[in-house]
């Protein structure tokens, strides 16, 4: 007589697991990708929780956040250095400000990169491949033209690091998914702040 199937318990999980949620979902821009996977034979395998194509798909994402930011971080820095006319000194230092704060998150962000197991990307020839935010211009431009590129930049990192949020999220990655609104939360209000100086 043939035995019955066993029945597997509702509250039970499969071993095989099907392809991980975020997996696929990271846009890559030009079909660049650049979060290498590090480790050795002499490391223990990562094992924080989060599956190893999760951690892929996120690193990928961050790398895309660090590259606009460490653009916007230049481009800010290179308007604190050429700004000019009766705004000068208010701009000079409100630029400074925003170069330190960003300067500091790129840290941030690229160590989170380094925890899910990944190399953070740190060239000019990686980040032109996967940024978003435009260089910085190769001229000056006028002072009120800079708070404008500066305001585009900004919400252009707080939209790239939203895409990257619900990835987090679904792969139980709340320090990633927290760090990623604590940006857009930063980038928010500098581009309101920039913003209400183009306002009449």
């Amino acid at each position: 007589m043939a035995k019955a199937p066993k029945k597997t318990p509702k509250n039970s999980k499969s071993v095989a697991k099907s392809p991980a949620s975020s997996a696929g979902k990271v846009p890559v821009k030009g079909g660049a990708r650049v979060a290498e996977e590090s480790g050795g034979r002499n490391a223990p395998m990562i094992n924080i929780g989060i599956e190893r194509q999760d951690r892929a798909a996120i690193a990928e994402g961050l790398s895309r956040v660090l590259a606009d930011t460490y653009t916007l971080y230049l481009t800010t820095h290179n308007f604190h250095w050429n700004v000019t006319g009766p705004h000068f000194n208010s701009l000079h230092a409100m630029f400074m400000g925003q170069y330190t704060e960003l300067w500091g998150a790129t840290d941030v962000i690229a160590e989170r990169i380094r925890a899910l197991g990944h190399y953070a990307p740190g060239s000019y020839a990686e980040f032109s491949k996967i940024a978003t935010v435009p260089d910085v211009p190769q001229h000056p431009p006028k002072a009120m033209e800079m708070v404008r590129v500066l305001v585009k930049g900004h919400e252009t990192v707080s939209r790239i690091a939203r895409e990257f949020i619900p990835v987090a999220q679904e792969a139980g990655d709340d320090p990633t998914a927290d760090m990623l609104t604590a940006r857009c939360t930063v980038h928010d209000q500098t581009a309101w702040m920039l913003r209400s100086l183009l306002e009449e």
